[in-house]
């Protein structure tokens, strides 16, 4: 028993050292009995912090919104591995299976209008998990990893409902991941080579379905919980939510800490039941759409790609493919990523929006995109046509270049002028920067989803020609 017994404390020992060297805990206990309780106790449930500060309770710090994700993925895997039991992913059979699961299924409709309703909340409350982090100051050190890891999760749901949409393979699935997978081609280079890796073929039929299946079903989730694990570890490694404060307070050095047990568990059983009620109630009045069976040689008219790609489909609509699918996106991506990294010589977090002068800013940037933005729509589809214009010139260029330079110009005047008319702190002008982008994004988002009927015109939502 004894060499058992040294062996069970050098491989604790071993393994201490392991762990020390990959999440540097400062708490690792080092009695065998402590060892055992940490691994059993924190290293399982190393997302739930002992104690929090009392001020970061308040419910409109974070809106819940972090948890409500957490749950919509686990609602989204739970309900997702009910349906594979009823779900066939063969072209012939998976319509036909989703109609059984609806129709002889004992609460099949109701588990498939769950797990459509919580894919669509989901990327909504990620979204605005990312906007309530960035404005309240939550990406500045130590934290700045973090939000990459947050755009890595955000990435990993719109690719979950992207993968999921062309599951129920009816018309309004199939043509919107033709759509979608169609933009990959304008890619220079490897385009159609990525398009071909994506569809498994030229044409979308059973090899996409079988791709896009093993890719929803089993690599997105488990990316999903590696990666929100991670996350959630990486906030306690930083100390917790970040401490909300007034502008011109500093946060205190000694905050007073509360155990988590009961006042932090309460409110998320609270927000979790109050969330799961929504979403039964969602499913129960309001079903999943099934169209018609799919018809390679039937497109239906307009043929819109899937709503949290609309705005990038609008954008397509207004500049040339290079510049609308790889210029714009590029600069998103890379932009977002940089948010964090640039140096700001005032550190504002806890403050939402900064500073009062920040908030200002913010609403001003918001305004204003959402007044530009649905002219420079309609001018761009009744007034301006560069290919009358510029003949001589290449589409790239009159198409792509030409009007880009032409926003980034007239931004970056108004830019100038609001960052001089309030003496802006690098803070509050990335913050410009940022809300009239997003605005201007959101806007060209709902003008895909509600104002673009037959041919992609411009219409009103109710109906009928702009």
């Amino acid at each position: 028993m004894e060499p058992q017994t040294n062996s069970s404390t050098e491989f604790l020992g071993l393994f201490r050292r392991i762990l020390q060297s990959i999440f540097p805990y400062p708490f690792i206990p080092q009695t065998d009995q402590e060892r055992k309780r940490f691994l059993i106790k924190n290293l399982i449930l190393h997302f739930r912090p002992p104690t929090v500060s009392e001020k970061t309770l308040r419910f409109t710090l974070t809106w819940g919104l972090g948890g409500m994700a957490a749950l919509l993925v686990l609602l989204q895997m739970g309900t997702g591995l009910m349906l594979k039991f009823v779900y066939e992913p063969i072209p012939m059979a998976a319509y036909t299976s989703v109609q059984i699961m609806q129709q002889d299924v004992a609460f099949g409709q109701l588990i498939r209008n769950m797990h459509h309703w919580c894919a669509n909340l989901l990327v909504l409350i990620a979204f605005l998990h990312m906007l309530r982090v960035f404005f309240t100051g939550a990406f500045y050190p130590p934290r700045q990893f973090n939000w990459i890891i947050g755009l890595g999760l955000l990435s990993l749901v719109l690719f979950a409902n992207f993968t999921g949409y062309l599951l129920p393979y009816d018309q309004l699935a199939y043509w919107a991941v033709t759509v979608s997978t169609g933009m990959l081609e304008y890619i220079p280079g490897i385009g159609i080579h990525l398009q071909e890796l994506v569809r498994g073929g030229s044409e979308i039929g059973a090899v996409t379905l079988r791709i896009f299946f093993a890719i929803h079903t089993a690599i997105v989730p488990g990316a999903l919980i590696l990666l929100m694990a991670f996350h959630f570890w990486r906030i306690r490694r930083a100390g917790g939510l970040v401490l909300p404060r007034a502008p011109e307070r500093e946060i205190e050095e000694k905050p007073d800490r509360v155990p988590s047990l009961p006042n932090l568990l309460v409110r998320e059983i609270v927000v979790a039941l109050v969330l799961i009620a929504c979403v039964l109630m969602m499913s129960i009045f309001f079903n999943a759409p099934l169209g018609d069976p799919v018809n390679p040689g039937l497109s239906p008219n307009p043929t819109k790609a899937p709503w949290y790609f609309m705005g990038f489909q609008e954008i397509l609509l207004h500049f040339h493919p290079l510049t609308a699918l790889c210029l714009i996106p590029a600069l998103m991506i890379i932009g977002l990523i940089c948010i964090p990294y640039i140096h700001y010589p005032t550190g504002t977090a806890g403050v939402w929006f900064a500073s009062s002068k920040g908030r200002r800013m913010a609403c001003v940037a918001a305004v204003a995109a959402f007044i530009v933005t649905p002219i420079g729509i309609i001018v761009d589809e009744y007034v301006i046509n560069f290919a009358a214009w510029m003949p001589e010139l290449s589409p790239a260029i009159r198409n792509g270049l030409v009007p880009i330079v032409i926003v980034l110009s007239g931004f970056y005047g108004f830019y100038l002028l609001l960052k001089r008319r309030y003496s802006a702190i690098r803070n509050e002008a990335i913050q410009v920067i940022f809300v009239f982008f997003v605005t201007a994004f959101i806007i060209l988002t709902l003008t895909g989803i509600w104002f673009r009927g037959s041919g992609m015109a411009l219409c009103r939502p109710w109906g009928g020609a702009g």
